[in-house]
Protein backbone atom coordinates (compact mmCIF):
# COMPACT_ATOMS: atom_id res chain seq x y z
CA UNK A 1 0.00 0.00 0.00
CA UNK A 2 2.69 2.42 0.86
CA UNK A 3 4.50 1.77 -2.46
CA UNK A 4 1.27 2.71 -4.23
CA UNK A 5 1.24 5.77 -2.69
CA UNK A 6 4.71 6.53 -3.35
CA UNK A 7 4.49 5.52 -7.18
CA UNK A 8 1.66 8.02 -7.25
CA UNK A 9 3.31 11.07 -5.34
CA UNK A 10 6.46 10.66 -7.78
CA UNK A 11 4.33 10.85 -11.13
CA UNK A 12 2.14 13.84 -9.73
CA UNK A 13 -0.95 12.42 -9.28
CA UNK A 14 -1.60 12.37 -5.74
CA UNK A 15 -0.32 16.05 -5.39
CA UNK A 16 -2.55 17.77 -8.86
CA UNK A 17 0.37 16.98 -11.19
CA UNK A 18 1.60 20.65 -11.88
CA UNK A 19 1.19 22.23 -14.67
CA UNK A 20 -1.29 25.13 -15.60
CA UNK A 21 -3.71 22.72 -13.98
CA UNK A 22 -1.79 23.29 -10.46
CA UNK A 23 -1.95 27.08 -10.92
CA UNK A 24 -6.03 27.53 -11.29
CA UNK A 25 -6.88 27.71 -7.57
CA UNK A 26 -3.98 30.18 -6.72
CA UNK A 27 -4.81 32.39 -10.27
CA UNK A 28 -8.58 32.36 -8.92
CA UNK A 29 -6.90 33.37 -5.51
CA UNK A 30 -5.20 36.41 -6.80
CA UNK A 31 -8.39 37.29 -8.69
CA UNK A 32 -10.93 37.34 -6.03
CA UNK A 33 -8.06 39.08 -3.72
CA UNK A 34 -7.67 41.39 -6.15
CA UNK A 35 -11.69 42.38 -6.63
CA UNK A 36 -12.50 42.21 -3.29
CA UNK A 37 -9.47 44.19 -1.33
CA UNK A 38 -7.21 45.97 -3.56
CA UNK A 39 -10.11 47.66 -6.27
CA UNK A 40 -11.94 48.65 -3.41
CA UNK A 41 -9.19 50.43 -1.22
CA UNK A 42 -7.82 51.73 -4.35
CA UNK A 43 -11.31 53.94 -4.85
CA UNK A 44 -11.70 54.93 -2.00
CA UNK A 45 -8.32 56.28 -1.76
CA UNK A 46 -8.78 57.95 -5.41
CA UNK A 47 -12.41 59.20 -3.50
CA UNK A 48 -10.62 60.46 -0.66
CA UNK A 49 -8.35 62.74 -2.87
CA UNK A 50 -10.86 64.13 -4.57
CA UNK A 51 -12.81 65.19 -1.83
CA UNK A 52 -9.81 67.25 -0.31
CA UNK A 53 -9.21 68.75 -3.73
CA UNK A 54 -12.57 70.01 -3.90
CA UNK A 55 -12.43 71.52 0.04
CA UNK A 56 -13.02 75.37 0.28
CA UNK A 57 -12.92 77.61 2.84
CA UNK A 58 -15.91 78.01 5.13
CA UNK A 59 -16.60 73.76 4.61
CA UNK A 60 -16.62 72.40 8.07
CA UNK A 61 -14.33 69.30 8.28
CA UNK A 62 -13.76 66.52 10.50
CA UNK A 63 -10.08 65.45 10.86
CA UNK A 64 -9.62 61.89 11.47
CA UNK A 65 -8.57 62.05 14.99
CA UNK A 66 -12.36 63.44 15.24
CA UNK A 67 -11.41 67.43 15.52
CA UNK A 68 -14.58 68.71 14.25
CA UNK A 69 -14.38 72.23 12.31
CA UNK A 70 -14.17 74.61 9.55
CA UNK A 71 -12.03 76.00 6.95
CA UNK A 72 -10.20 79.13 7.21
CA UNK A 73 -7.18 78.64 5.66
CA UNK A 74 -5.40 76.73 3.47
CA UNK A 75 -2.60 76.09 1.33
CA UNK A 76 -1.02 73.32 -0.78
CA UNK A 77 -0.59 70.78 2.12
CA UNK A 78 -2.16 71.92 4.44
CA UNK A 79 -5.49 73.82 6.35
CA UNK A 80 -6.09 75.97 8.97
CA UNK A 81 -8.82 74.73 11.06
CA UNK A 82 -11.09 77.19 12.98
CA UNK A 83 -12.41 75.06 16.21
CA UNK A 84 -13.75 76.12 19.24
CA UNK A 85 -11.43 77.45 21.32
CA UNK A 86 -8.89 78.35 18.37
CA UNK A 87 -7.56 77.68 15.11
CA UNK A 88 -5.35 74.46 14.37
CA UNK A 89 -3.40 73.67 10.97
CA UNK A 90 -4.01 70.08 9.88
CA UNK A 91 -2.71 68.23 6.99
CA UNK A 92 -4.90 67.70 3.78
CA UNK A 93 -4.19 64.38 4.86
CA UNK A 94 -5.89 64.17 8.38
CA UNK A 95 -9.35 65.29 6.96
CA UNK A 96 -12.19 62.30 7.51
CA UNK A 97 -14.18 62.02 3.83
CA UNK A 98 -16.77 59.89 5.79
CA UNK A 99 -17.46 61.45 8.90
CA UNK A 100 -16.81 64.93 7.04
CA UNK A 101 -19.35 63.86 4.55
CA UNK A 102 -22.14 63.21 7.74
CA UNK A 103 -21.24 66.08 8.84
CA UNK A 104 -22.28 67.92 6.34
CA UNK A 105 -25.21 65.58 4.79
CA UNK A 106 -28.68 67.13 6.59
CA UNK A 107 -30.35 64.41 8.71
CA UNK A 108 -33.00 62.08 6.97
CA UNK A 109 -36.41 62.59 7.95
CA UNK A 110 -38.35 60.13 9.84
CA UNK A 111 -41.73 58.54 8.82
CA UNK A 112 -44.27 57.98 11.09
Amino acid sequence: MTTAILLQAASGGLFGGGGIGGMIPMILIIVVFYFFMIRPQMKKQKDQKKYVEELKKGDRVVTTAGIHGRIVDMNDTTFLIEVENGRIRFDKGSISLDASKALNTPPAEVKA
